[in-house]
């Protein structure tokens, strides 16, 4: 008999990560205003801003789902809202990168295919990252 293959499991932006980032603009714009005193510059600086804020903001929204694994391989984010599948032979490398510097840790995981490095955060995966690195690894090594 054979094994079920095991589902598909995705990681996400938080839910709430658009709407923080959307609140961000609308604090930027009153901020700009706010200082403006006659001057165009700030308003205009403070609107560039926010329009970044906000397309951030949508990209969350447009495509929440960063990174899926499931038998066959990956399928991860890509540009603005694509997605780019890698199959399990085209992954050469799993790792959790892990930098310390003035008393900050930062850590990113790091999925080598070859001709692409794809980098997440803890923000792009609302889960600790060394828990989706074993997840991953354990996908692959059970795909062999």
């Amino acid at each position: 008999m054979d094994p079920q293959p095991s589902p598909a499991r995705q990681w996400r932006v938080p839910r709430s990560l658009p709407l923080v980032k959307a609140l961000g603009a609308l604090a930027v714009t009153a901020l700009g205003l706010l200082l403006a005193a006659g001057d165009p510059i700030r308003p205009a600086l403070a609107g560039a801003v926010a329009a970044a804020l906000l397309a951030w903001a949508l990209r969350d929204l447009v495509a929440p789902v960063r990174l899926t694994v499931d038998p066959e391989g990956l399928t991860v984010i890509r540009g603005f809202a694509g997605r780019r599948r890698l199959p399990w032979a085209a992954v050469e490398a799993i790792r959790l990168d892990r930098r310390s510097r003035r008393g900050v840790t930062a850590e990113t995981l790091e999925i080598d295919a070859g001709e692409s490095l794809h980098l997440f955060g803890r923000r792009d995966l609302d889960a600790p990252l060394d828990e989706v690195a074993a997840a991953l690894t354990a996908a692959r090594s059970a795909a062999r």
